[in-house]
């Protein structure tokens, strides 16, 4: 295996620039591995901080958490519906995914599926009265989870700059028309 061929696979450490193959140009600039570490690290975390905010409300609510997102995602979205499309982009599950989550919470009763008012090619996932009070009692764990784990270490104030600077950043459905930034779709 060539020497560029070994610098592709490799896990670079800070020392990256001068562990680099003699051509400079086929390795990133100190300033850029040090850029994308913090990124992985931010990546990283923003995943870790979630999956622990979602298995603490496990452990009250007793649904996996895949269920929850989706519960919390619909009490908050207007008339507690959303489209099953939207559902899959906000929450980063593929369409199968959504499917088989909605297919669970429809089979415990805790969301129905609804065709759409205007366009038949959508349906909607909606809660039931159960799901409503399920997924009442879920937003109440999950949110005090994110004031004890998230707002209270970064102060009203930082949590207010962090979430918006990801709308900035453009993190927000645009297929959401006069969406207002931090309200949901």
């Amino acid at each position: 295996m060539g020497e560029t061929q070994q610098a592709v696979g490799r896990v670079d450490h800070p020392s990256a620039s001068a562990e680099c193959p003699s051509v400079a140009a086929e390795c990133p600039s100190t300033e850029q591995a040090d850029l994308l570490r913090r990124w992985n690290g931010l990546a990283s975390g923003f995943r870790e901080l979630t999956d622990r905010l979602l298995a603490e409300a496990q452990g009250e609510v007793g649904l996996p958490p895949s269920s929850l997102e989706v519960l919390c995602f619909l009490i908050a979205s207007p008339e507690q519906a959303a489209p099953m499309r939207l559902l899959s982009q906000t929450l980063g599950f593929s369409t199968a995914g959504t499917t088989g989550v909605v297919d669970r919470l429809a089979d415990a009763g805790l969301v129905e599926r609804r065709p759409s008012r205007s366009d038949r090619r959508v349906t909607y996932a909606a809660l039931t009265p159960l799901g409503r009070e399920t997924a009442t009692v879920a937003a109440k764990v999950f949110a005090d989870a994110v004031r004890r784990r998230v707002v209270e270490p970064l102060g009203e104030e930082g949590f207010a700059s962090f979430a918006e600077a990801f709308v900035t950043l453009g993190l927000v459905d645009e297929s959401c028309p006069g969406q207002a930034a931090g309200e949901p779709c």
